[in-house]
């Protein structure tokens, strides 16, 4: 599935530090673009469920974050602005006019899609956070286990567990596909993302992006956000009262993934393009 799906798609590359960004574009003639970004030690493949059908009626914009995938080290300081910066500088080249733009990002994503919001503000037409930390609470622990150093079947069971612990409520929804996903990534994740997780980076961004409409779901067992989500919602209102909240019920983290159709549900509605 995910070569087929990469296969759909064109290539581009912008300006990254010293190297270079790499994007994935789906449709691109479709008018009414979605920019999907992906968590941290991630890549376009955190979205392999959401890309097809969004790119049977939209251009759907996916690039691998600088540190991340195939995309090269973001310039320093390292941090979700300037990564934000390189994205909007890049993203200028793909999509001159971001008026009709939503975007949609995931954990890492979503604290960076907060900073890009407000760069773009007020010509984009919406942001979507999906899992979003950096709101000012507290991050949950969880218990991961080193993969790097594991071979065959070892190494299957580490990411099986990490996903468990991370990523997943439900360990029995953890599929071949998810375990494929998190190999691909994990190999080629150098940016150390979650040392942005417990700041309030995301939530005085999103207050900063004047004039753009902001959405937000949650797992309801979201392991880094479980027992206190109540608290990042609340931290979300103070910064944007206006902001549409959903909590999925029995989902983890990547509900992307795991709750997959009930996130369908809820962009179809919330960045319908005739909305």
């Amino acid at each position: 599935m995910l070569a087929e799906l990469e296969a759909q798609a064109t290539r581009h590359e912008t300006p990254c530090g010293t190297g270079r960004m790499v994007w994935r574009l789906w449709n691109p003639s479709g008018g009414a673009p979605v920019m999907l970004l992906h968590g941290g030690s991630g890549s376009w493949r955190h979205w392999v469920k959401q890309i097809p059908w969004l790119a049977a009626q939209r251009m759907v914009i996916a690039p691998d974050l600088p540190g991340l995938g195939e995309s090269d080290d973001p310039p320093d300081p390292q941090d979700p602005a300037t990564i934000a910066g390189v994205l909007v500088e890049g993203l200028k080249t793909l999509v001159p006019d971001t008026a009709a733009m939503d975007l949609v990002g995931f954990s890492f994503g979503a604290i960076t899609s907060g900073h890009v919001a407000r760069l773009l503000a007020p010509r984009l037409r919406s942001v979507t956070i999906c899992g979003a930390g950096a709101l000012g609470t507290p991050r949950s622990p969880t218990n991961l286990v080193k993969v790097r150093d594991k071979t065959g079947a070892e190494k299957v069971e580490a990411h099986r567990h990490n996903l468990a612990s991370l990523m997943f409520a439900d360990a029995e929804k953890i599929d071949a596909l998810a375990l494929e996903i998190q190999e691909i990534n994990s190999k080629a994740a150098r940016l150390r993302s979650r040392q942005f997780a417990p700041s309030g980076n995301l939530k005085d961004a999103l207050a900063a992006a004047v004039g753009v409409p902001v959405n937000a779901v949650w797992g309801e067992r979201d392991a880094v956000a479980w027992p206190n989500l109540h608290l990042r919602i609340d931290a979300l209102k103070e910064a944007r009262p206006d902001a549409r909240v959903a909590v999925v019920p029995g989902a983890g983290h990547w509900v992307a993934y795991e709750a997959a159709a009930e996130l369908d549900a809820l962009l179809a509605d919330w960045i319908a393009p005739n909305r």
